[in-house]
């Protein structure tokens, strides 16, 4: 296991989101990667783009809570949800101090991860107030000040009875 994968797990373990690193048969929708009853499965012999934990385990900590543990298989996310992960990842980077295109790498991301990066730097250095998904951390009370995080995991069921 590289010490860039050991360096994402470990953060997500110390922000209550589960991994573990299995083989994994049959295909899945990214490369290396599964969610099973709300822990992200890794296969590091089979993992193509390092960066694809963080935007899987964003999909994790965004669920609703009473939903999480029973995420499995290829989810159904809604547009806006996947924006906020979009959003959550960019933010577990630089948590991380890591490269964020490493997550939007260009392999993904319909070609737009540079895009992507630039949006949300811009965001964090004050010259810009939205980019994709960050309005929806703040909606769950996530975040705040982008990309400074309040809670890794979303802990409001339903945002719209607050």
């Amino acid at each position: 296991m590289s010490e860039l994968i050991e360096k994402m797990t470990l953060f997500l373990s110390e922000r209550g989101i589960p991994s573990r690193f299995q083989p994994l048969e049959g295909g899945s929708f990214l490369p290396g990667l599964e969610i099973q009853d709300g822990t992200l499965l890794i296969d590091s012999e089979q993992l193509k783009w390092p960066g694809d934990i963080l935007h899987e385990a964003a999909h994790i900590a965004l669920s609703p809570p009473s939903q999480r543990a029973a995420l499995s298989g290829k989810l159904e996310v809604s547009p806006a949800d996947e924006m906020a992960a979009l959003a959550w990842s960019y933010a577990a980077a630089v948590a991380l101090e890591i490269d964020p295109h490493i997550v939007f790498h260009q392999g993904g991301y319909k070609n737009g991860g540079a895009q992507l990066v630039s949006q949300f730097g811009d965001v964090a250095a004050g010259r810009s107030m939205v980019a994709p998904g960050v309005p929806m951390l703040q909606w769950y009370r996530m975040s705040r000040n982008f990309p400074e995080m309040i809670s890794w995991l979303r802990d409001i069921e339903d945002p719209t009875t607050i």
